[in-house]
């Protein structure tokens, strides 16, 4: 569900702005003057929704639509053709995200919400609250993107730019142009597919220039970190298990996880899933140090059926089993860093025969899901880690970039990285959604202009045209409409 603060702050905020405007219009004294300040500043208010318009940026956008007109002709036509494909595309991705969802719906063991290819966000339920400021960050700058698309081809096709402005609806920003109507409705349909296509376009091309500088990250700040050593922990939550005396601490580099070695925070993540989803691995002790460190101990079921040998008073001694010739049952409470440390990792006993010394294959007996690891971060001690893999995920943060001086900081990759992530995902989502045929996007147009540019010559009738585009736009609206409802619904209310 929502927090129920979350509601009331942004219910709250909207209705005491649209109640103050409602009655600074209604004032007698103040109604001329405050209309006067909302023209002059370009500002509109309506329930859940605010924008600011204005014409300062007019004179930049008529120069960036009239620069190097052959190459605007050429970029605004690849534009088109993208965003015709888009359209398509968009429908059918629409469809197989529809179909994911109520397969979700259906099934008592869901998977992970994260295998659909488009998902809402709500800020707060399955958006963490710490970043917030790369998604409204990432929505503005795509939306501002995508309109300075529109503005840009309107003006090269000699439609008349009113200006721009931004706009906040309920907690959204955004972006919009305002072009005269008149001058797009004499232009024909193929120019029209120009504008219409180039805020897609835009955020399609936004989308793969994030992904460059993604990818390129480790080149462009070569000079100042380099990467392939490690994981550098940037941070470590006050609740995670993680923290402590012999845990991890901000600027400790991990090289490994069990046997699993860490040269980038994808293998941190990587080597987690692996452990989490294999058997708890286990460690070579030889017999003599197995009989010189284990002492009796009471041997009893835990509630899932897992064995437990120990004290729950003890912090430092795990339930070991192990087998030999002649049981396959045995159980020893050994002190778990004795029993690790310098110990090479098994499967079975005969991953111990290699030296000729008696050895024992021994393994931490320990709840279902909960794993016993060991995480290097030379040259502290090794951490050992008793619990779920995903809370180490959950509670560390990472960087693959270590800084090569002192003065660097930690945290700017990390940012760069975040951020271009936000933009590949959010300026993609935004072409995906608007390239869709439906109502109030610029799909609508998109599809007008593509079924005037192409249906004309066999379907004479305007009447006729109009009738298959409403069909098809009441169509698109529906699939739109329905992914977003479930999908808020599987956000929410599951």
């Amino acid at each position: 569900m929502i927090p129920i603060p979350v509601v009331v702050c942004v219910l709250g905020g909207w209705c005491a702005v649209y109640l103050a405007d409602t009655l600074l219009k209604s004032s007698s004294s103040l109604k001329a003057s405050y209309e006067d300040w909302l023209l002059t500043y370009g500002l509109s208010i309506s329930p859940f929704h605010m924008r600011w318009q204005t014409a300062l940026f007019n004179h930049q956008f008529y120069n960036w639509g009239r620069w190097k007109p052959r190459f605007l002709y050429l970029w605004f036509s690849m534009g088109m053709v993208f965003g015709i494909v888009a359209m398509f595309g968009s429908v059918i991705l629409l469809g197989k995200t529809l179909m994911q969802t109520l397969t979700q719906m259906l099934t008592e063991a869901p998977k992970a919400q994260n295998d659909r290819m488009l998902q809402v966000v709500v800020p707060g339920v399955n958006l963490p609250v710490s970043q917030l400021t790369y998604f409204f960050s990432a929505i503005l700058i795509s939306g501002v993107i995508h309109e300075v698309g529109h503005g840009v081809a309107a003006i090269r096709e000699q439609v008349r730019f009113n200006g721009f402005g931004i706009f906040i609806f309920i907690v959204y920003p955004g972006a919009f142009v305002d072009l005269f109507t008149t001058h797009l409705q004499l232009i024909s349909p193929v120019q029209q597919l120009r504008i219409f296509c180039a805020g897609v376009w835009h955020n399609f091309v936004l989308g793969v220039a994030s992904f460059m500088v993604l990818f390129l990250l480790p080149a462009i700040l070569f000079p100042f970190y380099y990467t392939g050593v490690g994981a550098l922990v940037t941070e470590v939550t006050e609740d995670s298990p993680a923290n402590g005396p012999r845990g991890l601490f901000v600027g400790d580099i991990v090289t490994n996880l069990q046997d699993c070695p860490i040269y980038t925070v994808e293998d941190w993540n990587s080597c987690l899933g692996d452990i989490s989803q294999k058997s708890q691995i286990g460690y070579c002790i030889k017999t003599a140090t197995l009989q010189q460190l284990s002492f009796p101990a009471r041997v009893y079921r835990r509630l899932d059926g897992t064995v437990e040998c120990c004290s729950n008073n003890s912090l430092t001694d795990i339930c070991f089993s192990y087998s030999n010739n002649l049981d396959s049952h045995l159980y020893a409470c050994l002190p778990a860093r004795k029993v690790i440390e310098a110990s090479k990792v098994c499967r079975t006993n005969m991953d111990c025969q290699k030296d000729f010394v008696p050895s024992f294959c021994v393994t931490p007996s320990l709840e279902n899901q909960t794993r016993l690891i060991r995480v290097k971060h030379p040259p502290h001690i090794d951490m050992l880690f008793v619990g779920h893999p995903m809370h180490l995920q959950y509670t560390v943060s990472l960087s693959s970039f270590v800084p090569r001086h002192n003065f660097l900081s930690i945290d700017l990759p990390v940012v760069i990285e975040t951020f271009c992530k936000y933009l590949i995902s959010l300026s993609g989502a935004l072409a995906v959604i608007n390239a869709v045929p439906c109502f109030a996007l610029d799909g609508q147009w998109i599809l007008n202009s593509f079924l005037e540019a192409t249906l004309s010559s066999l379907i004479v009738e305007k009447q006729k045209r109009e009738l298959v585009g409403f069909l098809i736009l009441l169509s698109g609206s529906t699939l739109l409409a329905a992914n977003v409802a479930l999908g808020l619904w599987m956000v929410t209310a599951r």
